[in-house]
């Protein structure tokens, strides 16, 4: 296991950089980040935030060239922050500071709220198509074989439940229409509310994908109730669409399923002092209560009727 990017390897990084490179310089820790190191860096011409890769990625399937490319084509969706300097050299992307409130799990509690972030994923999934693709099957397969590859430690009972992983990909299959630019992980710490607007941030995982991934994805990660998703898919449609609400679920357990053997992988190859076997049982909770649950068969027929 590597050690975690130093302050002192920071600032030298920083002084190659043109933008971060003027003195004086505040540099503030940001919070999240299990992949990144994210400061906020103040400088007489601006603020910025400063994206810096932590060793690893190449095991989570992290491209960041295609991270770059998103960031930029999110920007003139009207919902990512201004991409300012990309140095694939030092590891580190430079994005504009978005001055507002990071969501937290509550914030979609607030009325009116599901509305807005259904808004923004609207705005980045009509946007210009990103330069990759994103599939939470593919990428469970190259995560499982990485994991199984090196002997990592998998939660007990995880390999029973890819049966029913797969029976949901066949269910989705019926009605695929396409994909659109997905930002593909969003938790409550990647949206920013600056009072007007509801931004996106965080690019790392982002793909061409299924955009109801991308509404079960939030109702997962922030564990939300039955009738927040409910009402966060219909705001994204429009109208009331049973079947959009059951393909998001699955979509949502997919994701948890995936999502599993990322925390396996990070567990063992991340340098930071986080708890990510605590994280990855968390996860897999939450796709085996789904994969497991009665309301299985209901909605993988749901998935596939057409409303």
């Amino acid at each position: 296991m590597t050690t975690p990017m130093s302050d002192e390897k920071l600032a030298q990084l920083f002084d190659q950089i043109p933008c971060l490179a003027g003195r004086p310089r505040v540099i503030q820790e940001l919070s999240g980040g299990l992949t990144n190191r994210n400061v906020r860096v103040t400088t007489p011409a601006g603020d910025y935030v400063a994206r810096c890769a932590n060793p690893g990625a190449e095991k989570l399937g992290i491209d960041r060239q295609a991270e770059h490319a998103n960031s930029v084509a999110a920007h003139r969706a009207g919902v990512g922050a201004p991409v300012i300097d990309f140095r694939p050299d030092l590891g580190v992307l430079v994005i504009g500071f978005l001055d507002g409130k990071t969501f937290g799990i509550p914030d979609f509690s607030v009325p009116g709220n599901l509305a807005r972030v259904a808004a923004s994923c609207r705005a980045l999934h009509r946007g210009p198509r990103f330069v990759n693709d994103f599939n939470m099957f593919a990428r469970q397969r190259q995560y499982l074989e990485t994991a199984t590859r090196a002997g990592y430690r998998i939660p007990s009972g995880y390999g029973g439940l890819a049966e029913r992983f797969h029976e949901v990909g066949r269910a989705l299959a019926i009605l695929d229409e396409g994909t659109v630019p997905c930002n593909n992980d969003l938790l409550a710490g990647n949206f920013v509310d600056d009072g007007e607007q509801v931004w996106i941030i965080d690019y790392e995982y982002s793909g061409n994908n299924d955009a109801c991934f991308e509404l079960g994805d939030i109702w997962a990660e922030s564990a939300l109730s039955l009738d927040q998703l409910d009402e966060l898919v219909t705001s994204y449609y429009g109208r009331p669409r049973t079947s959009k609400v059951a393909r998001a679920r699955l979509l949502g357990a997919v994701g948890q399923y995936g999502w599993t053997l990322w925390g396996a992988i990070q567990n063992v190859v991340s340098p930071l002092d986080f708890d990510f076997w605590e994280w990855t049982l968390e996860h897999f909770d939450v796709a085996a209560r789904e994969l497991r649950g009665a309301d299985l068969p209901r909605l993988l027929t749901d998935v596939a009727t057409p409303d």
